[in-house]
């Protein structure tokens, strides 16, 4: 059966690399050095990072998962019989972040429109991969795109931009969890106000080839609106980075990968803040709260890309942008 274009320039059979992986290696600039004194934050069999597939005809699509996230106090995600409230949480569930569009369904067309692709059902079972080398089970617990169908939305700012799912972790992925940033540690709490433009920011982007996983960029403000920031790093995130997790420069959480902003190499990033608030509104899990890492914040101690300059730098102000597909 033949496959489509934007599914097969996706697919990763197994866990082989994409072309698009290879052609980032060749474009990663040489590391600059860290402090040799300080240890940067270890990695956890399951945490920011990891890679999750999702099951697709002719092999696994690849994404990035972004952070760990816990039920808000007193929910549970069932709602009462009249659908007004919800019950009592229990202790121990926990969610591992990603993108929407890491879901879409077998027919999804060359389009970042969450309001019409199609995705995979919540429920769908889901494999994380731990760094061990296990291959940790999981389900489709929310999906932003398949909720949007649901209440029949049409503003494109939400279409485009609202990228976010959440898949429930099985009590054994759960076990080997850590909500910490490997390397730079923290998140230290979810950012709310959005980011500055120039501002330094950073990603964990760990399933690229060549270079070092350790990103810093900088963000060229919200001229989309505020549920998506503009970010610059060299280089850009492609596929397989797809939900990956950025911190802003006080080690606050604010955002997931999500898309190219043509006709530049810039990159769109959902907001967490917003995202998560319309999963608390229409989602069936209810509300979750970010999980803090547990170490602090410390990115001077890593080998980090450079920060982007020159061509890797759009001209401000930024020209029209338009979402599209990493891959």
């Amino acid at each position: 059966m033949s496959q489509h274009p934007r599914r097969a320039a996706r697919r990763i059979a197994g866990l082989g690399a994409a072309a698009g992986l290879a052609l980032a290696a060749a474009l990663t600039v040489p590391a600059v050095a860290g402090s040799a004194a300080a240890q940067p934050a270890p990695m956890a069999a399951i945490g920011p990072g990891v890679q999750i597939a999702t099951p697709v005809t002719g092999g696994a699509e690849l994404c990035t998962a972004n952070f760990l996230y816990t039920p808000v106090a007193g929910q549970d995600g069932h709602r009462d019989g009249d659908g007004a409230e919800y019950q009592s949480a229990p202790a121990g569930k926990l969610y591992l972040g990603a993108a929407a569009h890491c879901m879409a369904g077998e027919q999804a067309r060359s389009s970042v429109d969450g309001c019409v692709e199609p995705v995979m059902p919540e429920g769908t079972a889901i494999g994380v991969v731990g760094r061990d080398g296990k291959t940790y089970s999981g389900r489709l617990a929310y999906n932003s795109w398949a909720a949007m169908k649901e209440q029949g939305e049409t503003d494109p700012r939400l279409c485009l931009y609202n990228d976010f799912s959440l898949i429930e972790l099985s009590p054994e992925a759960a076990a080997v969890a850590d909500p910490t940033v490997p390397g730079f540690g923290g998140p230290v709490a979810l950012d709310t106000d959005g980011t500055r433009s120039g501002e330094t920011v950073y990603s964990f982007q760990p399933n690229q080839l060549g270079g070092t996983p350790y990103k810093q960029g900088l963000g060229l403000g919200q001229p989309e609106g505020p549920r998506t920031h503009v970010v610059a790093t060299v280089p850009p995130g492609v596929p397989g980075d797809s939900g990956a997790g950025y911190l802003d420069s006080r080690g606050r959480a604010f955002g997931l990968l999500s898309s190219l902003m043509l006709p530049t190499s810039t990159n769109g990033v959902t907001d967490m803040a917003r995202a998560l608030e319309y999963a608390a509104e229409h989602g069936s899990i209810g509300a979750v709260d970010l999980v803090p890492g547990t170490r602090p914040f410390t990115p001077g101690v890593l080998s980090l890309t450079e920060t982007p300059s020159g061509p890797a730098l759009p001209s401000q102000p930024l020209p029209e942008l338009t979402p599209a597909p990493l891959g």
